[in-house]
């Protein structure tokens, strides 16, 4: 479990949280939302130890964050951000094997598991032909697809998505969505995700978790945060909602 406790944290120049708790359990499809400067992004940042707080307490697995060795952390928690800038050329392959980096030791190299766990990811993404292409030249989509799919490798507990699909087509980001779903369902991950695309993380969540001004405004089912109240609340305007007659989940639709 990741558990927060009377958080407060932020930047020199603006305070985001102020005494927030939160838990999340294994085996949990959330999604988070709220406008611009909520605090979501931070939230993530927090979790994965890239942050730190000015007070309370962020435990994971009953340990604090800033505890846990940085290779011990990486097979409970992956993060993917928004942007992720790689310093040196590496193709595609290399970039996806480098997720199974915190199950070797400095002395090893990496196993025929690893290489069999990694052809299934390039297999299941669609990343065939893309396998031998270096990093630079990616189309800004392709290389979201590919930190994906190292994210993918590492098969941490916990995978934290920071608008991740942000650079992906429509039809790209319900791959990865029902990749994301299938490993939560099949394999108990937990899927933490922060996305603009209301409705898609609608459809796919089984707990919603509403922020504005670093203030928690609702944590329930879709059902219960998804309410024109509460839509109106955290972005200023008269949304409607309907329901999916597909996933049975309630959309929101704009007058």
């Amino acid at each position: 479990m990741i558990h927060i406790k009377n958080l407060s944290a932020g930047y020199a120049d603006k305070e985001i949280f102020k005494d927030l708790n939160l838990d999340f359990s294994r085996a949990e499809f959330v999604s988070i939302l709220g406008p611009n400067g909520a605090g979501k992004s931070t939230l993530l940042k927090l979790i994965n130890g890239f942050m730190k707080p000015e007070s309370g307490e962020i435990l994971i697995a009953g340990k604090r964050v800033d505890k846990w060795a940085q290779q011990d952390l990486a097979k409970i928690v992956t993060y993917i951000p928004q942007e992720n800038f790689i310093q040196y050329n590496f193709t595609v392959e290399e970039i996806i094997l480098m997720g199974r980096f915190p199950f070797i030791s400095i002395w090893q190299n990496y196993s025929s598991l690893d290489r069999e766990i990694v052809e299934k990811i390039i297999h299941d993404l669609d990343l065939q032909q893309l396998r031998h292409k270096f990093i630079n030249q990616l189309s800004g989509g392709e290389k979201q697809r590919t930190l994906i799919a190292r994210a993918i490798a590492q098969d941490s507990d916990y995978i934290l998505l920071d608008e991740t699909f942000s650079h992906l087509d429509i039809n790209h980001q319900i791959e990865i969505l029902n990749i994301m779903k299938d490993l939560h369902i099949q394999k108990g991950k937990s899927i933490i995700m922060v996305s603009h695309n209301i409705n898609l993380s609608a459809n796919y969540s089984q707990r919603m978790i509403a922020l504005k001004d670093g203030k928690l405004i609702a944590d329930d089912k879709p059902e219960e945060v998804m309410t024109s109240e509460n839509l109106e609340k955290l972005f200023d305007i008269k949304l409607g909602v309907v329901t999916n007659p597909l996933t049975l989940k309630p959309n929101i639709i704009y007058p």
